[in-house]
């Protein structure tokens, strides 16, 4: 008997990605309306949770409970022609568990699938007649599941579904508060079993609203309520991608130890033995180069910049991946995520602000408050423009997955209160750090670099470097766009992890190959190289999203286009800070390692 309170979030549509507030649509509203709290994430997200009128009692059924009586004017008929034409779904919660609609599958043996929300109305024909009709779910018959405590015979709510009908209620005589619908009474046991007689949309005609609550005994324990949810089609196809991807690794790994070995190994050997100068003269391959190799890149600055940044996106991922790997971050906690992956970003600054630094002494820099202020505002800066853009095109859309002005200046105020002051610390204290030392000293007088062959043209090997990173981790991000765009939960963290850590090895081990190959061919400007090498895989990885969009998504409408390509051009800058840096960090050490072990007279 005790009152359950049901909330109402946000229309959904994976055919706009545009969500709107529930009472944006002329619904019945309660007395008044209250906001839920949310945060940051779950407002960066577009959630908007509010109460409801529906009053449901613990275990205690309901037939029939007329929620109220509208009639329609032109321009709300016209809002939910819209809205059903574009396939929005009502989100609702009860005791933080999302409403599902079961859809059964057509044969015996599979499991239920469950869609999050139910569809506002259908679109359909009268028979007989071509004329596209729109006709709204007026009728919601409830299921509440919970799980008994046998000892304290109280019970604990444990699913939450849904099954919308749409009928024309008819009742006799003048409409008050408790008029009897003749379509459907709690006394004569008549309910709506089905949507026969539907109930269209259209200016002047009145919208009964009604709804069922029935309560099921069931035997999900509290704890694993939300497996059901969760439930990925199948882990096969996760399997299949890991195998695939370790092949990959292995292939590189093998390749890596074979330069490793074969060639440094005799290479060294040899060349430390020689005795006279004759011999000497007549080096080859990477070794001639040594006077080079260290010489710092054009625009030294930028690259010190973007390393330190990819440092501070790989010290973010990792340890957010380590959170949701121990299930910290289970979408019961809604917009948990989010709000994680931003705090950490923030906290992450001192780690870029350090890492910049170093390697910007390294080549002789003297301004560490420069690069500093630069590493804070350069990557952030321009995911901030974009995110502005896309949020003023949400905002004239009136859609409520816009930010508010409030939570963009909080945005504002993370960045530049904890952000920006933590990587100038960072910087302080790497500055203050004696420089790296360079294994072997630098000509005054660069060297001239041959005639390269065709394949090793920087951009042919920087475009051939992104394939195999790419390649190790599209089938997983198959996943994880569908989970973004066609609103899924995405819960496999632990497939996730396991995949970024072969994206790492993949990154470092493409980039050593081919800056070992770049060298052996007497070119040494392998700095920026190593970084876009591994870095191009991002592009693939917006080809890929551009693919996906043509293929998978019914997106029509131009700013949900706009939205989609702007999210996955951040998505894909920050792919491409993260993976350079790991290649860049991979070739860093790599040419230490191998010039460090050469005599050089």
């Amino acid at each position: 008997g005790d009152p359950l309170k049901v909330k109402v979030n946000k229309l959904t549509s994976i055919k706009t990605q545009l969500p709107y507030s529930y009472y944006s649509l002329p619904f019945c509203p309660p007395k008044k309306i209250v906001d839920s709290a949310e945060n940051l994430g779950e407002v960066l997200r577009g959630d908007r949770i509010e109460n409801s009128p529906y009053v449901f009692k613990m275990r205690e059924p309901q037939m029939c409970s007329v929620l109220c009586r509208i009639t329609l004017d032109a321009k709300a008929a016209k809002q939910f022609q819209e809205k059903i034409d574009d396939e929005y779904r009502v989100n609702m919660i009860l005791d933080n568990l999302p409403l599902v609609v079961p859809i059964r599958r057509l044969d015996q043996g599979s499991p239920t699938v469950y869609q999050l929300g139910y569809h506002v109305g259908l679109k359909g024909q009268y028979t007989g007649s071509k004329e596209e009709k729109f006709f709204i779910h007026n009728h919601l018959a409830f299921t509440v599941k919970y799980h008994r405590d046998p000892q304290t015979d109280s019970a604990r709510i444990v699913g939450f579904e849904v099954k919308p009908y749409s009928i024309k209620h008819e009742y006799e005589g003048k409409w008050s508060e408790n008029t009897r619908l003749t379509t459907c009474d709690p006394h004569t046991k008549h309910t709506v079993v089905n949507s026969n007689t539907p109930q269209e949309v259209e200016a002047n005609k009145e919208i009964i609203f009604t709804y069922d609550v029935e309560y099921q005994e069931s035997d999900v324990k509290w704890a694993s309520r939300w497996d059901a949810y969760l439930l990925m089609s199948d882990d096969q196809i996760h399997w299949f991608s890991i195998v695939n991807s370790l092949m990959i690794v292995l292939f590189l790994s093998g390749m890596v130890a074979m330069i490793m070995l074969r060639t440094l190994y005799r290479d060294i050997s040899k060349y430390n033995e020689l005795e006279t100068q004759e011999e000497a003269q007549e080096e080859t391959g990477w070794k001639l180069v040594h006077g080079d190799v260290f010489r710092p890149p054009s625009n030294s600055d930028l690259l010190c910049v973007y390393v330190g940044t990819g440092i501070q996106f790989l010290g973010m991922v990792l340890v957010t991946m380590i959170f949701a790997v121990f299930g910290f971050l289970s979408p019961s906690n809604r917009g948990g995520l989010m709000t994680a992956m931003l705090l950490l970003w923030v906290f992450m600054g001192i780690f870029a602000g350090y890492a910049s630094s170093r390697l910007y002494k390294m080549f002789k820099g003297t301004e560490w408050k420069k690069i500093s202020l630069k590493t804070a505002c350069l990557f952030p800066g321009i995911v901030f423009a974009i995110f502005f853009v896309l949020n003023a095109l949400i905002w004239g859309q009136k859609s409520s997955g816009a930010v508010p002005f409030g939570t963009m200046f909080a945005l504002v105020v993370m960045w530049f209160g904890i952000s920006v002051p933590l990587v100038f610390v960072g910087g302080y204290i790497g500055f203050k750090k004696p420089a790296i030392e360079d294994p072997v000293k630098t000509n005054k007088i660069p060297r001239q670099i041959p005639e390269q062959a065709w394949y090793m043209n920087p951009i042919f090997s920087i475009l051939i470097g992104g394939i195999l990173p790419f390649g190790a981790v599209f089938i997983e991000l198959f996943f994880i766009l569908t989970s973004i765009w066609l609103n899924q939960f995405y819960y496999i963290f632990g497939f996730l992890f396991l995949v970024f850590i072969i994206l790492l090895i993949t990154c470092a081990e493409i980039t050593i190959v081919l800056c070992y190959f770049q060298l052996c061919s007497e070119d040494y400007q392998w700095w920026w190289r190593s970084y876009l090498t591994s870095g191009s895989s991002a592009l693939y990885l917006f080809l890929y999203a551009t693919f996906y969009f043509f293929t998978k998504l019914e997106i029509t409408k131009l700013v949900s286009g706009m939205l989609y390509f702007g999210y996955m051009l951040i998505a894909s800058y920050a792919f491409f800070v993260l993976t350079g840096t790991i290649g860049f960090y991979a070739c860093f050490w790599f040419t230490r390692l191998i010039y460090s072990s050469v005599k050089i007279d």
